[in-house]
């Protein structure tokens, strides 16, 4: 897998695959976005401290290593904003899919809707060369959902019951991009 240590997006914006010395700005960020995150995400239970977020990064250290992927940590005017990376990914099947999140304070100034189309650009359809990505959301996350929608995914469907969030079950809506629909949806945007 070829990687690309840091990634510009624009002046102000890159995409720098995320180190152990990220951990403590990474936990405070986590930390301080804990409320409007768990609304959403299922892991704040378990990153409680710097070394949980340590831990978090050693294992995207080792997903790397590993040949499954790479988690970029945003960075906004020089300030870790949030996250981007896959899961993992099916080498076999040339798919993968995305995840990410972005401190409240970094919303609203389309620093996501740029961080995933650069990830999709860059490695995804390109050095990495696969063929399908897939992005889920919950149903009622709209913001989440907003990603996928601008940038020519298709909706598959709806995943019921799909993840549990603390004390109840969200569904999921699962969209998908072809490396052929985002090479069209690229020739569109600049046409």
């Amino acid at each position: 897998m070829q990687t690309i240590q840091r990634i510009a997006i624009n002046e102000d914006t890159y995409l720098k695959q995320l180190e152990l010395a990220d951990a403590e700005e990474l936990f405070l960020l986590t930390d301080s976005n804990r409320e409007n995150l768990m609304e959403w995400l299922p892991w704040l239970n378990y990153t409680k401290k710097v070394e949980d977020s340590r831990q978090f990064i050693q294992s995207t250290i080792h997903q790397y290593n590993d040949n499954r992927g790479i988690n970029y940590g945003i960075w906004y005017q020089g300030r870790l904003a949030g996250t981007v990376g896959v899961h993992t990914v099916d080498w076999i099947n040339k798919k993968t899919s995305i995840g990410y999140w972005l401190g409240a304070q970094f919303q609203g100034k389309g620093l996501m809707t740029e961080a995933v189309a650069t990830y999709l650009d860059v490695l995804i359809f390109g050095s990495w060369d696969l063929e399908k990505v897939t992005i889920q959301a919950a149903t009622e996350n709209y913001k989440s959902r907003s990603i996928p929608e601008r940038l020519g995914f298709q909706l598959e469907g709806i995943l019921r019951r799909n993840e549990f969030l603390y004390d109840h079950y969200v569904d999921h809506a699962t969209y998908s991009l072809l490396k052929e629909e985002w090479l069209g949806w690229k020739t569109d945007k600049k046409s």
